[in-house]
């Protein structure tokens, strides 16, 4: 938001040493004069206005280095303000100070340029610190472009600026051969920039992409119709050759201004005498699309395909199928005893296990299968063309021997079997959502017999949903006998070393399985029309446990649950929340709501009224397993968020100090962006902590720091971080 360089050629905002000017604006006298007064000893010049129609009539009558803008306003929003501020490019920074918490609202001040967005009521130091920061952004812009300016009043200085650049410049004559080059050609691709000067083009461009440098190099348009942003891989001499990618923005030399043209006598024609490019090295940037690109269809411990890209796979190989009339199988394969090995040896261990097992299972298919991961211990198996269902077999077979052998685990040697569904095309179904189901069921037809084996899907498979109602009878009389458990996950503050939250897990002391944890039993819950129920004990179970932590703390514990969008849309959450909240004395304050992306599959604007309501109750609501699921930035615009939580997918990558993990980076830099809370999930190593500390993530959960813990055990943690307690 620069205005135009005035006739007397100076930069603007150039007035070094002059008092800063604030333009305070807000319809609310007390909060202007509060405003007012905080920062009138600061020495800036201040000027108020109380409504948007004053605010524009001060902002053409003088200039302001800081406006300090309310939202809403009694005749223009603020947002009209700041579009008045850009089109008429008025040189001022803009900070937002605004009580609306609509996410919408502060992304469109964002996206009009603001400086920061404060929500009110906002505390004094934030905004001092705002303030004076963008004030000093201001003044080091301003001496920036004096710089600029100078720099580009001198030959000399234009010189050194060019074969400074981090892009590489050069002009080539018609015949498309290097006139000039500057030296970022070498520290680049190796090749001295004298050895460039009269050579073609060609001799730095991949063979593949010559005909697309054609077009590049050759260009003659000037203009917006010059050749922007064209992709080409150029030839690197260092390093072993490796060929690195560029981004060129191309434009024809304007002679007339440089004097570079002759014009004809007889005809007045212009002369062309070559072409000027920038090319900007982006191989980084490539690698990192590359990367988040790869992730998005693939399971990140295994590398293996990911649900997504399964089914994308299954789908052709169906129309194929048909196409030609051949059978295809769909396996799915369950680890056997696999949560025991995460219980005793923890989840690193776990996740070096799956990685064993895949590369077994993956040595055991042919050459067009596909193998995928979609979850904790489960996976697909595609196996397209098959001559006859046999061969699937034999598949399974070849699966189960190879993880007969034993594992090794840092000294530990482990045995694991699968078991595995067989669903075939096209006996068992033609459309994917039935061969996917039906080789489920055969799956755990497979578990109910003895597990470590396989088994075709049948028909009368149908019949195991009376072993879902025997399930069902248990999991109904588990809320009746008291065997349904809260565990937590203590939350802790990285900086402190405290304990400041916890994330309520449910556990179900089965009386003839031990204890199962929520994944085992909480899908068949929302199955089977049982979430409500739980989920109402679960509220009633995290605010009695509150309180008793309250009495106990020398501080407030904020607690998490995770709401299942069953239940969001059945259960009347806010009311019931309020009626518990009220029982057991607990304020609002405490308790935050997590959600996933599954929650708009179903009724998100039903979803977004509930999430509002617990706003108004002063609940906060976080994303969980953020950056997982299609709808991840969508949240951002539509749910009213506190707190995006880091899924422990993307902390597991975390395995250097010096690496780079662009989706973490993301992620932080989305939050701070918009002044939400952060948390890390899954955190098992003092590299990750470190990591995400460093980065701007300062709050945490895993095993690095504890394990879910009972209420006693949660509440002698408690103790032991404050030594007043502690001696209780």
């Amino acid at each position: 938001m620069h205005m135009a360089l005035n006739s007397l050629g100076l930069m603007p905002g150039m007035d070094q040493g002059a008092v800063p000017r604030l333009l305070l604006v807000d319809d609310e006298p007390r909060l202007l004069s509060s405003l007012h007064d905080l920062l009138k000893d600061s020495g800036y010049q201040l000027v108020t206005a109380t409504c948007g129609s004053e605010a524009v009539a001060q902002l053409m009558k003088q200039r302001f280095d800081l406006i300090l803008l309310d939202l809403r306003l009694p005749d223009l929003s603020g947002h009209e303000i700041m579009d008045f501020i850009n089109a008429k490019g008025i040189d001022a920074s803009v900070i937002v100070l605004s009580g609306d918490t609509d996410i919408d609202a502060a992304i469109g001040a964002l996206r009009r340029g603001a400086y920061g967005y404060l929500r009110k009521p906002y505390p004094h130091e934030e905004l001092l610190k705002t303030v004076d920061n963008a004030l000093q952004k201001r003044q080091l812009e301003a001496e920036n472009r004096q710089i600029s300016w100078r720099l580009a009043c001198s030959e000399k200085l234009y010189r050194y600026l060019v074969d400074s650049s981090p892009d590489i410049i050069y002009t080539l004559n018609p015949e498309g051969q290097f006139t000039f080059v500057n030296d970022r050609v070498q520290q680049l691709l190796g090749v001295p920039r004298e050895e460039l000067i009269g050579k073609h083009y060609s001799s730095l461009v991949h063979e593949e992409d010559l005909e697309r440098a054609h077009y590049v190099f050759m260009e003659r348009r000037v203009g917006d119709r010059a050749s922007r942003n064209v992709e080409l891989r150029l030839k690197c001499v260092r390093h072993g050759r490796v060929e690195r990618a560029f981004e060129h923005t191309l434009m024809t030399v304007s002679f007339n201004s440089m004097g570079m043209y002759s014009a004809e006598k007889s005809s007045g024609s212009k002369q062309f005498f070559g072409t000027y490019g920038v090319a900007r090295d982006i191989t980084e940037r490539k690698r990192a699309e590359e990367q988040i690109s790869y992730q998005a269809y693939h399971d990140i411990l295994t590398g293996l395909p990911n649900r997504v890209l399964f089914r994308d796979r299954l789908e052709q190989a169906l129309i194929q199928a048909k196409r030609d009339a051949t059978e295809l199988a769909v396996m799915f394969v369950d680890l056997d005893r696999f949560k025991l090995v995460n219980d005793t040896l923890g989840h690193v261990k776990g996740d070096s296990l799956l990685q064993q097992v895949t590369a077994r299972l993956k040595a055991s298919l042919r050459r067009g299968d596909t193998l995928a991961r979609i979850g904790g211990d489960e996976f697909t198996v595609l196996l397209p063309e098959l001559r006859d269902r046999r061969d699937a077999g034999v598949i399974a077979d070849k699966f189960l021997k190879c993880l007969d052998q034993p594992f090794y685990l840092d000294g530990h040697e482990l045995h694991v079997s699968a078991s595995i569904g067989i669903a075939v095309y096209p006996d068992d179904g033609n459309a994917i959502d039935d061969l996917i189901r039906h080789a489920d069921i055969a799956m755990y037809q497979v578990k109910a017999i003895g597990k470590n084996g396989y088994s075709f899907y049948d028909n009368s498979m149908l019949d195991a949903s009376g072993q879902k109602i025997i399930l069902e009878n248990s999991l109904r009389r588990a809320l009746e006998q008291h065997e349904l458990e809260m565990y937590y996950q203590p939350l802790v503050d990285v900086k402190t070393g405290r304990i400041i939250g916890a994330e309520g897990l449910m556990r179900w002391n089965h009386p003839d399985r031990g204890l199962l944890a929520a994944g085992e039993f909480l899908p068949f819950a929302e199955e089977n029309g049982l979430m409500i129920p739980i989920t109402d004990w679960m509220i009633g179970a995290l605010c009695r446990d509150g309180r008793e932590w309250n009495a106990v703390s020398d501080r407030a514990i904020r607690l998490s649950l995770n709401i299942s969008p069953q239940y969001l849309d059945r259960g009347n959450f806010s009311k019931k929340l309020q009626e518990s909240l009220a029982t057991y004395g607990l304020s609002p304050t405490q308790i935050e709501v997590e959600i996933t992306e599954n929650i708009c599959i179903r009724k998100p604007q039903y979803a977004i009224e509930q999430l509002n309501r617990l706003c108004d109750l002063g609940v906060s609501v976080a994303i969980d397993d953020f950056g997982t699921g299609y709808s991840s930035l969508s949240y951002l615009h539509r749910f009213p968020i506190h707190t995006i939580k880091i899924d422990q997918s993307f902390v597991r990558e975390i395995v250097s100090d010096n690496g780079h993990y662009p989706v973490v980076l993301a992620i932080i830099s989305i939050a701070r962006g918009l002044g939400l809370n952060l948390v890390a999930e899954g955190v098992e190593t003092q590299v990750q902590a470190r990591y995400l500390e460093r980065a701007g993530c300062t709050t945490m959960q895993g095993y690095y720091f504890h394990s879910p813990l009972t209420r006693s055990e949660f509440i002698r943690a408690l103790k032991a971080q404050s030594p007043v307690l502690a001696a209780r």
